[in-house]
């Protein structure tokens, strides 16, 4: 049993330990949760993704991507200029006084609040560097039949954060009640994208 079990808590640490980094999608996820706008889709859209890139990454997909670093740039380049749009709409809700408006109802619509979680999970090159590469490369030291328990565990993980991170997001509620903390929550989210489009330029012309 505790045999077993050792696949399902590598797979969910590694896993657990990868996407936890702030980044553009965890920061997105974290807004939609704030607001309350479409949170369940977005949860369930972006543990999808991870449990079929995951699973893709465990079957062998990983080791075709390595062999392709075109692909990576293509989907840097790609993954840069979204990130720099989207940084630069967030710093503009600054300069606009637009802070406050998703929370007064003023949000955007299902479709296209899962283009964006689409965007920011699949044009991210982390995303196939972390998530199908480095997890397919764990899983696939892990013996043929103890791959289905790391691959059940890397996906617990994903969907247990997401969760946490969409729902748990409304217990600040209290705090962004103020107009300065949605301020510094753009912020945030401007200039972090902003220097995430930035390393992934710098890495395909560096």
């Amino acid at each position: 049993m505790t045999y077993n079990l050792a696949p399902f808590l590598t797979g969910f640490a590694l896993s657990a330990a990868l996407i936890m980094a702030i980044g553009a999608q965890n920061l997105f996820v974290l807004r939609q949760g704030l607001s309350r706008q479409h949170v369940g889709p977005i949860v369930l859209f972006c543990g999808a993704a991870d449990a079929l890139l995951i699973t893709a990454g465990v079957s062998g997909l990983g080791a075709f991507l390595a062999a392709l670093p075109q692909l990576a740039d293509l989907l840097a380049i790609a993954g840069a200029g979204f990130l720099g749009w989207y940084g630069l709409r967030a710093l503009g809700r600054l300069r606009a006084g637009e802070a406050m408006a998703v929370a007064q109802g003023e949000g955007v619509t299902l479709p296209r609040a899962l283009a964006a979680t689409a965007a920011f999970t699949l044009l991210n090159p982390h995303v196939y560097l972390d998530t199908v590469l480095l997890m397919g490369t764990a899983g696939s030291a892990q013996p043929v039949e103890l791959r289905p328990l790391f691959i059940a565990g890397a996906v617990a993980a994903s969907f247990c954060w997401f969760t946490a991170l969409g729902y748990g997001a409304r217990m600040l509620t209290p705090l962004f009640a103020r107009p300065a903390a949605w301020r510094v929550l753009d912020g945030l989210m401007g200039l972090t994208m902003l220097a995430l489009a930035a390393s992934l330029v710098w890495r395909v012309v560096g």
